[in-house]
């Protein structure tokens, strides 16, 4: 049986399925490459004394999307909230944070071109 669409219920149901699925995995993929940049972006702000805290920083991903940017020593925290701190010139504390925010916008574009590629757009 046919419908306005031109096909049948059930093929409509996959291809609308097959399609989400798609958009869900180039957003996952999407988001993962966008953590990668704002990772990269954090280095350069992140305080460097001898580079420990820098080589901490990872990205992750759990099996639903959800998407963690982190670094992970005893003194990450402290470093990035506390702004009475000194650094070095083009270190900052908020480092990861200030990252986040001005690259939204370049994130959101990564997202979607990895959406788009996955549909085949």
């Amino acid at each position: 049986m046919s419908d306005i669409f031109g096909g049948t219920a059930k093929g409509i149901v996959a291809r609308v399925q097959k399609t989400k699925e798609q958009e869900r995995k180039g957003s996952k993929r999407g988001l993962l490459v966008g953590g990668e940049h704002v990772l990269g972006v954090s280095n350069e702000r992140v305080p460097h004394e001898d580079g420990d805290l820098e080589r901490s920083g990872g990205v992750s991903q759990d099996d639903d999307g959800n998407t963690a940017i982190s670094y992970d020593t005893e003194y990450a925290v402290v470093q990035h909230e506390d702004t009475s701190l000194h650094h070095d010139s083009g270190r900052q504390a908020k480092f990861l944070e200030s990252a986040v925010i001005e690259e939204r916008e370049v994130v959101l574009q990564i997202v979607a071109a990895a959406i788009k590629k996955e549909l085949g757009l």
